[in-house]
């Protein structure tokens, strides 16, 4: 499971992103509204935990726009005690849950828990583009009656490919995505991870294609047969 945390405190950001990961999930954190709305956008997280009071775009904001442009990520707004019209307007919006500051390190991965098991009955979404499906709950990649088994990278890559199909993705925000900001990953690291899905959608014999934009990125493109 990969969880984004946006919230603009570091300290505290990276305290729930180091407990997250503690405990096995994978967690990114990004520390202003409009990061974390463009990272929200890459459909790449099972879960967000999102603060309200954020610099640029405040968490409520983000939500809304979320909600109108149909990303059903499962957001747990943060928020102080005080702030119960905040936590209203935040469950009026479309937040799944919501926690107050301050709060333990079991009650957040309680509810982190609740809302896995709640979510788990109803995302069987696969994303797919032409004849390219991806089931990332087992992680394999699919065309007809053919499928494949990923690795956790390229599984992670694929994904991000296939919920952006026809957008250009440049390296450097593959890279953020899926190694984190903080990596040390290069533009090679990208390039060997394309070629590995590369060799298995030809072995899959699918039409579907991933192009490379010469100095930007790559952008998948979608033919049905």
């Amino acid at each position: 499971m990969r969880i984004l945390v946006v919230e603009d405190e570091k300290p505290l950001a990276d305290a729930l992103t180091e407990i997250l990961r503690q405990n096995h999930y994978q967690a990114d954190a990004v520390y202003h509204g409009n990061h974390g709305l463009e990272y929200a956008r890459s459909n790449l997280y099972d879960l967000i935990l999102l603060d309200i009071m954020l610099p640029g775009i405040d968490g409520l904001s983000v939500l809304k726009v979320l909600r109108k442009e149909h990303i059903t990520t499962p957001v747990i707004i943060l928020t102080a005690k005080s702030e119960v019209s905040d936590i209203i307007t935040g469950l009026d919006a479309g937040s799944d849950d919501y926690l107050a500051k301050p709060f333990s390190t079991g009650e957040l991965l309680a509810r982190i828990r609740a809302l896995s098991r709640r979510s788990a009955s109803y995302n069987d979404e696969v994303p797919s583009c032409g004849d390219l499906s991806f089931n990332k709950n087992t992680m394999e990649l699919s065309c007809g009656a053919d499928s494949l088994k990923l690795g956790l990278k390229e599984s992670q890559l694929m994904e991000l490919l296939l919920n952006n199909a026809g957008r250009i993705m440049p390296k450097g925000l593959l890279i953020e995505k899926i190694w984190g900001l903080d990596s040390n990953a290069e533009y090679n690291n990208i390039e060997v991870y394309i070629s590995f899905l590369r060799q298995k959608m030809t072995f899959l014999g699918t039409r579907t294609q991933i192009r490379t934009i010469r100095g930007v990125g790559y952008q998948l493109e979608g033919k049905d047969t």
